[in-house]
């Protein structure tokens, strides 16, 4: 019989990201920017460690969610977070297109 893990996501805005946790180990994050009221996702990442256990998933999920409790919009860059949108109509009415504009702002935040 294996223990249930305690899975844990949150913001980490010093680090401009969400975070997720399981048993207090680092899994993954997705990583942002704020750009006026939009928070732009540009970057997912889960290690390889805890891959197949739906933490990418999650973690976005509750991202968006307290994307949505802020009252910001979001922009989806990264693919995995437009993919997760595709999925989940329920966060279309906060989700901002892509637009040459956003992308050309990140990218002086950036480098």
């Amino acid at each position: 019989m294996t223990t249930p893990s305690t899975v844990v996501v949150e913001p980490a805005d010093d680090r401009n990201r969400y975070e997720i946790s399981v048993d207090g180990r680092l899994a993954g994050f997705t990583e942002y920017r704020d750009h006026e009221e939009q928070r732009v996702f540009f970057h997912t990442e889960v290690d390889e460690a805890f891959a197949g256990q739906g933490l990418a998933s999650r973690l976005v999920q509750e991202a968006l969610t307290d994307v949505r409790a802020a009252g910001k919009r979001i922009v989806p860059i990264c693919p995995y977070v437009a993919k997760f949108l595709l999925k989940h109509e329920e966060f279309a009415d906060i989700a901002d297109p892509v637009t040459p504009e956003v992308k050309g702002w990140l990218r002086t935040q950036l480098y």
